[in-house]
């Protein structure tokens, strides 16, 4: 058991490697699934347009892609389109029972017209049409059954038929060819079918592509290889590659335009051959294809492989600068560095150093003894040092050492002047290599710095600069021989960060982190910020500070969106800036230890995470495309949107002024990117900014005259043609000439009754003030009367006032007068009581007859009702039961006397003067909270 356990995983590691020796770099492929394109899965055939417009036969229509947006134009009779084919300016198309073609129309869209039906009476029952070629002003459309020849110049038709099963037709140089499964090859001639080939080995298999070859040509079958016909002698014809071509099943076919060819298999993927036949690329699902079954190929006017799908559509860039291996298997691992040495190129991963030759396509193995992480590779003095997890290994031809183990290694350096030391910065501090006799050790660590040094620089002072991420800068400075730090110090800018890292460039040392590059000025010992490398970093571009300096003197970095790099200014020390289109998420390096490398003049090795990918800087040549409006429309509010005619000065009405503007550069590399600036003149009068987004809208135009700019750049081309649109936003009726007219009109008009209205209006305000005046004088003449009234009252009040006056003084001197008069009565009485005196009773007799109540209460009462008249009526209507003494203790009550002064007027005491009130409240029937004189003056 162990033994076949052994086995089998020797059996997985020779698999393995051989994975490795076959691996590919491979082009950039764009991928386009059906729910980015909205349409069927399947895709039967490809074709493009003088635009370079790409069109698709699709399960459910014709589709169409122009670089920005994909436009799905549904089956006439809701069939599966099966071909498709631009010739000139009309893209023809044939599905279940039917054939037409489609025009543009004006707005921009496809229009579809019927040339079946003028024959619909000679279609073979149950037919679909597989295949469409031209040649000159004939259109044929090919069926299992039947070839249809459409003369374009005439509408006519002829026919080729009378063979039981056509399998496909060719189109080679200016001659037509189908083959008949089962009779032989064929060429139209004259309208005809002449037999070309009646070889048994044609019969049976079937063709998928005929090919130009020299003075004959060559027969792509299913599964039976190639054949090659020269005079009329049929015989096998063998690619380079041929033993592993010959197990696959091939179902479509293409020679491309550099000689090659193309063959698109039923279950494995796309074989892409040179011109001798030889595989340069063998391209499954598994390495990038979205499916294994080709069912159709296209080569467009950039070179570009077009695959149809039995599942989606995808785009091979065959002529990109950049080819990429995916480490699937992870047999490599993250690329943490990489180098070229003397026709090697190594490779640094996580899971150790690896190597593979320069010159030939083997894949990557591993250096024995170097399994584990590697950080670093330096080339110098003619040997390549690895900066290793466990140390640093030095590598040679025939093996490697290990000088220096006592701690992990991050990265070396050289020193100015003195080529015989080299130092290298490690997980605790810095060390240094020495050269003695022809080979390199270690000598010793720097004493009193202990601090990580993954990035160091060493400038022309031998000063030592490190980069720290969680510290900053440090700066070191070193005795002579670099055996102690003297001193070292944290500069305070730049800031710390993480990511950040250092570099030396052409003897000046930079800096990169999330605040910006800096460099350092050699005189002040400080670092400055660059601020037009800086500008790389606008827009949230920043990921990491990563610099390379490779061996051709350029320093590289990475973006959220670019690769750039710098090169020497040619007039000054500032650098210039180039940059690569590949947005970080497809380079996929690991954050902060992005790495590039020089591996020939033009070529350069990007690492990844997954792999790796070679960019080839000589390849990087833009073709000019022009940019094309591809649609406007219009739309109401609340109401759809309607295409307008893009060749035509628009003119639209006032409520028409919510506009979209669709725009396209119809490129399909996918590593370079197209960035579009537009213009409205008539509302602003500058380019906006650069922008990807290939449609624009305008919302709540004002009427007037506009015009519509747009233009594109591709990748750092300068910009080509400007596309223009003019329209006209029409004013509203209410706004126009006439309608001001008739607004003068109305106006003057208006005036006139208005004027004559505001005539009459005054006029009857004169009359009407000359109203109010009068009335005024009578309102002034009453109201003097009402002041008379008013004087009159106030001086009845006045009288009234003085006659109560009067009273209350009349009452008083009664009842002064009665007091006295009963004192000097009670004086009397007890002189008569002494003397008995005849004399002083006469004396008290007429006392008596001057106090008698009645006398006093009629003076009394006259004055009363000469101040109050209706005081007494009122009471004793209100209360019948009131008696006169009752009436008289009310009317003094209703003068406020008190108890006290009642009692004289009355003769009696004040206790009886107090009964009397009491008996008086009962008859008022007051409440006990109820007070009487209270209730007296409120009658």
């Amino acid at each position: 058991m162990r033994f076949f356990q052994s086995f089998f995983n020797a059996i997985l590691i020779v698999l393995l490697f051989i994975s490795q020796l076959t691996a590919q770099e491979l082009p950039p492929i764009v991928k386009y699934g059906s729910t980015v394109y909205g349409a069927g899965n399947q895709n039967w055939m490809v074709t493009q347009d003088n635009n370079q417009f790409v069109y698709f036969a699709n399960n459910e229509g014709l589709l169409e892609f122009n670089g920005s947006n994909w436009s799905l134009y549904p089956s006439p009779n809701e069939t599966i389109i099966r071909s498709v084919k631009v010739v000139g300016d009309k893209i023809y198309s044939g599905c279940y029972m039917e054939f037409g073609f489609w025009k543009r129309q004006a707005n921009g869209t496809l229009k579809y017209n019927s040339l079946s039906q003028k024959i619909k009476s000679k279609l073979i029952e149950d037919e679909h049409f597989w295949n469409i070629i031209n040649l000159d002003h004939w259109v044929l459309f090919q069926s299992f059954n039947r070839i249809y020849v459409y003369n374009s110049k005439d509408g006519s038709f002829q026919f080729i038929d009378n063979h039981p099963y056509i399998f496909r037709c060719y189109k080679i140089n200016n001659s037509i060819y189908f083959q008949a499964v089962g009779e032989g090859f064929y060429e139209v001639v004259n309208g005809k079918s002449v037999l070309v080939c009646d070889d048994d080995r044609i019969k049976t298999n079937r063709i998928v592509e005929v090919y130009k070859h020299k003075d004959g040509l060559l027969f792509q079958t299913e599964r039976a290889g190639v054949f090659k016909l020269e005079d009329k002698i049929l015989t096998p014809f063998y690619f380079e590659s041929e033993s592993e071509l010959k197990p696959n099943s091939i179902f479509c076919a293409k020679m491309l335009s550099d000689g090659g060819f193309a063959l698109g298999t039923i279950s494995n993927g796309i074989f892409i051959l040179d011109k001798q036949g030889k595989t340069r690329y063998h391209i499954t699902q598994n390495s990038g294809l979205s499916n294994n079954t080709i069912l159709s190929i296209n080569e467009d006017d950039d070179n570009n492989l077009w695959l149809g799908l039995d599942n989606g559509i995808d785009c091979i860039n065959l002529q990109s600068p950049i080819k990429s291996y995916k480490d699937d298997s992870g047999f490599l691992g993250t690329v943490y560095a990489s180098i070229k040495f003397k026709d090697k190129i190594y490779v640094g991963t996580n899971q150790g150093l690896f190597s593979k030759s320069a010159l030939t396509n083997e894949g990557f193995s591993l250096v024995n003894g170097t399994k584990g992480q590697v950080w670093t590779l330096f080339e110098y003095d003619n040997q390549l040092f690895c900066g290793h997890d466990l140390g640093t290994f030095l590598i040679g031809q025939t093996g490697i050492s290990l000088i220096y183990k006592q701690s992990g290694t991050w990265k070396f350096n050289s020193l100015p002047n003195r080529p015989n030391i080299m130092l290298q910065g490690n997980y605790n501090g810095i060390s240094v290599l020495e050269k003695k006799n022809g080979s390199w050790a270690f000598r010793n660590k720097i004493e009193g710095f202990d601090i990580s040094s993954r990035y160091f620089e060493v400038d022309n002072k031998n000063e030592i600069y490190v980069g720290h991420e969680y510290k900053g800068i440090i700066k070191v400075t070193a005795n002579a021989d670099f055996s102690k730090a003297k001193k070292f110090e944290v500069l305070k800018s730049p800031s710390k960060g993480k990511h950040i890292s250092l570099a030396k460039y052409n003897g000046t040392i930079y800096y990169a982190g999330r605040s910006g590059i800096f460099r350092l000025n050699a005189k002040t010992g400080s670092f400055e910020k660059d601020h037009n490398l800086s500008s790389i970093l606008k827009n949230n571009e920043y990921i990491s500070g990563k610099l390379n300096v490779d061996k051709s003197n350029k320093m590289w970095f990475f973006t959220k969106n670019y690769i750039y790099y710098f090169t020497s200014g040619n007039f000054d020390k500032g650098l210039k800036k180039h940059k690569i289109s590949i947005p970080f998420s497809i380079t996929n390096p690991m954050i902060g230890y992005e790495n590039i490398t020089q591996i020939s003049d033009n070529e350069y090795f990007v690492g990844k995470t997954d792999g790796y990918f070679i960019i080839n800087l000589s390849d990087f040549r833009v073709k000019t495309h022009n940019i094309i409006l591809t649609e406007v429309s219009v739309n109401k509010l609340s109401q759809p949107l309607v295409n307008l005619s893009i060749s035509e000065v628009g003119e639209l009405s006032h409520d028409e002024n919510n506009l979209i503007f669709n725009y396209t550069v119809p490129q399909y590399n996918r590593f370079i990117d197209v960035e579009y600036q537009y213009m409205l003149e008539g509302q602003q009068g500058q380019w906006s900014e650069w922008s990807a987004k290939s449609s624009i809208n305008f919302k709540n135009l004002e009427p007037g005259d506009y015009t519509f700019k747009v233009r594109a750049k591709i990748a750092n081309s300068l910009p080509g043609n400007i596309v223009e649109y003019k329209f006209t936003i029409l004013k509203p009726w209410y706004a126009t000439n006439l309608a001001w007219l008739v607004y003068l009109l109305l106006f003057i008009t208006m005036a006139y009754y208005i004027n004559k209205a505001y005539r009459n209006y005054y006029r009857k305000q004169e009359e009407k003030l000359i109203e109010e005046n009068n009335l005024l004088l009578e309102i002034a003449a009453l109201e003097n009367e009402q002041q008379l009234m008013k004087l009159r009252n106030e001086q009845l009040s006045q009288d009234v006032d003085a006659k109560n006056r009067e009273l209350a003084v009349s009452t008083m001197s009664l009842i002064k007068k009665n007091e006295l008069l009963n004192i000097i009565k009670e004086d009397l009485k007890k002189s008569s009581e002494e003397n008995s005196g005849r004399n002083i009773k006469s004396v008290i007799s007429t006392i008596n007859r001057n106090i008698t109540e009645d006398d006093s209460w009629n003076v009394f009462k006259e004055a009363f009702d000469n101040a109050d008249k209706d005081f007494l009526k009122k009471i004793k209507a209100a209360h019948p039961s009131l008696t006169p003494s009752d009436l008289k203790l009310c009317a003094y009550l209703r003068l406020n006397l008190s108890s006290k002064e009642i009692a004289p007027m009355l003769n009696i005491s004040i206790r009886s003067v107090e009964i009397k009130r009491y008996r008086l409240r009962k008859k008022l029937n007051l409440l006990h909270d109820d007070g009487l004189a209270n209730y007296i003056l409120s009658v």
